[in-house]
């Protein structure tokens, strides 16, 4: 490992540390793994009331699935990446996609809701190792000219779950059964697993060096990050108080059965996928800071209008809400690209990859938040009010916006 004062970003030699590869196919194994992670993340949603059903509770408490598991994620994974700093990257990986893969072994074959969310917190422990290291990892494992590259294929990997992988569960899910997405899942990760053993160099990644959580905390002092991370943080939010509840939103709204609940999460997941894309490319076109903007704005909109449309008839309804859930899928992750390019620029270089790994767990943080108030909207039975605080959120997101603009 490296001294508390080696720069973030300086690699350390090792002896056994292998030269950097030409070749991109590395980065697309451990792909394997985010794609596995992604699916399982976002297709919990649209089976929260079958699972309800299922287990005779209340949707409000099945959603603390989603709450726990987003709640663990965001606090564990800066002490996970830290208590693992002395392994191999490949090993820690291997150990993340192992634990990943057993989670979902025992949410499949489980038959009570404590067997159930013992295994979301072991996934959600096991994805919070996982994504940083992985990320990390293919940053380094390739030349400087093909990093953007790589890791644009490693978030790929979830941009392809929330495209393919959500719809693909959701359709899996009510057709064989809630338990069979989790099988499938498990799957994806013994696939990771060997995708990893074959096509990683034993040695990659020796010379990362793993910031300390005293690093960490020394970057949340530095004002421009911490309001950047605050904008994260009510997108995140906002989000989640809508997105885990999109299945009894479009029932109790729309009159939508499994059906009409899976084609419309298969229209945000594309839309979403798309958002990821285009929110890259238009920040490199028009800057970072009128992507962010115009993407709280869309998103907020389409927030308030879900909430609008529950006065509607279901006929009357149905344009303005389908139309509101694909500009928030396309808006939501259009803003994330061009959020991490803030935060990036923001500090020194040397602690870019600290700043986005704090990026992401603010936004689990935040997903726990939303995903908790909206749970106790639903038991409240007022399905427009989910809507109405997820666009409040982005209201205040787009006012800490101003304002970080504003103090620059």
């Amino acid at each position: 490992m490296s001294s508390k004062n080696t720069p973030l970003s300086t690699p350390v030699p090792s002896s056994d540390a292998p030269a950097a590869s030409a070749s991109l196919l590395p980065p697309y194994f451990l792909a394997l793994g985010t794609f596995a992670i992604g699916t399982e993340g976002f297709m919990i949603a649209p089976l929260l009331p079958t699972i309800a059903r299922d287990l005779g509770m209340s949707l409000s408490a099945t959603a603390t699935l989603v709450v726990v598991f987003t709640l663990v994620m965001s606090l564990s994974s800066p002490m996970t990446t830290v208590m693992t700093a002395s392994l191999r990257r490949r090993s820690t990986l291997l150990v993340a996609m192992a634990l990943f893969t057993l989670g979902n072994l025992v949410a499949a074959f489980s038959s009570s809701f404590a067997t159930l969310m013992i295994a979301r917190i072991l996934m959600a422990i096991a994805s919070g190792l996982y994504v940083p290291c992985a990320n990390s990892l293919a940053g380094v494992i390739v030349p400087t000219e093909k990093r953007g590259r790589a890791l644009a294929i490693v978030s790929g990997g979830m941009t392809i779950a929330i495209a393919l992988g959500l719809p693909l569960g959701a359709l899996v899910g009510h057709t064989f059964g809630w338990r069979s997405t989790f099988l499938a899942v498990a799957v994806m990760g013994l696939v990771a697993i060997l995708g990893i053993l074959s096509g990683v160099h034993r040695g990659a990644g020796s010379q990362i060096a793993v910031a300390s959580l005293s690093q960490r905390v020394g970057i949340i002092r530095q004002r421009p990050v911490l309001r950047l991370l605050g904008i994260t943080l009510f997108w995140s939010i906002g989000a989640y108080t809508a997105y885990p509840y999109v299945a009894p939103y479009l029932t109790e709204v729309l009159g939508f059965g499994p059906a009409g609940i899976g084609a419309t999460v298969s229209m945000w997941g594309i839309a979403a996928a798309v958002g990821v894309t285009v929110g890259g490319r238009l920040n490199d076109s028009f800057g970072s800071n009128r992507v962010v903007l115009w993407s709280l704005v869309l998103l907020g909109a389409s927030f308030a209008t879900l909430a609008l449309a529950t006065q509607l008839s279901p006929r009357a309804a149905l344009v303005p809400v389908l139309a509101a859930i694909a500009v928030s899928g396309l808006s939501v992750w259009s803003f994330f690209p061009a959020q991490m390019a803030r935060l990036i620029a923001a500090g020194a270089v040397s602690q870019a990859s600290v700043a986005l790994a704090l990026n992401t767990s603010t936004m689990y943080l935040g997903f726990s938040i939303g995903s908790a108030m909206g749970a106790g909207v639903i038991g409240t039975g007022t399905v427009w009010g989910i809507g109405a605080i997820a666009a409040i959120s982005e209201g205040i997101s787009i006012w800490l916006d101003r304002k970080h603009i504003r103090l620059r």
